[in-house]
């Protein structure tokens, strides 16, 4: 029988504990027990970028990596780049640019987004596309997503 422990990390700005097992992952902790359903299970294994989340301001997978590993760390999902419920600047440009169909990538694209305005600098359309690689959308063609990400550095 696998032993729980009791880990603590900062979530979305707030220190939380949760008791995690040994194998748990992060995503279904954010999503079961933190219920925030921003951070989306796509396929299960690091393919498709829905689940990007932040680590200490580095973009990860949540679906790859255990809970136990974020003991003191600081963690951003897509719920947690909102301030004061204002949406972020790159959130109120996917909404402008109309990056947004289906839904249901776009809390990864925005939070692995978000790791790259957050460098510094004006990426160009090649440098965004290049970063986004691991984020995969069936919906829109990536064009007004690469737009919104543009808009965004640009401004």
């Amino acid at each position: 029988m696998m032993t729980e422990r009791e880990i603590q990390f900062t979530l979305n700005g707030t220190r939380r504990s949760f008791r995690v097992a040994p194998n748990q992952l992060l995503i279904n902790l954010i999503r079961d027990e933190a219920h925030l359903t921003g951070t989306k299970y796509g396929c299960g294994i690091g393919e498709c970028g829905a689940c990007t989340v932040l680590i200490d301001e580095k973009p990860a997978l949540a679906c790859l990596t255990l809970a136990v590993s974020v003991e003191g760390k600081q963690i951003t999902t897509a719920e947690g780049l909102a301030k004061e419920e204002k949406l972020d600047p790159l959130q109120e440009a996917f909404l402008d640019h109309s990056a947004v169909q289906c839904g249901f990538c776009t809390p990864g694209m925005v939070v692995a987004a978000k790791s790259l305005l957050n460098k510094g600098g004006n990426p160009s359309e090649a440098e965004i596309r290049e970063y986004m690689r691991g984020n995969i959308c069936r919906c829109t063609g990536y064009t007004s997503i690469v737009r919104a990400i543009k808009a965004c550095a640009d401004s």
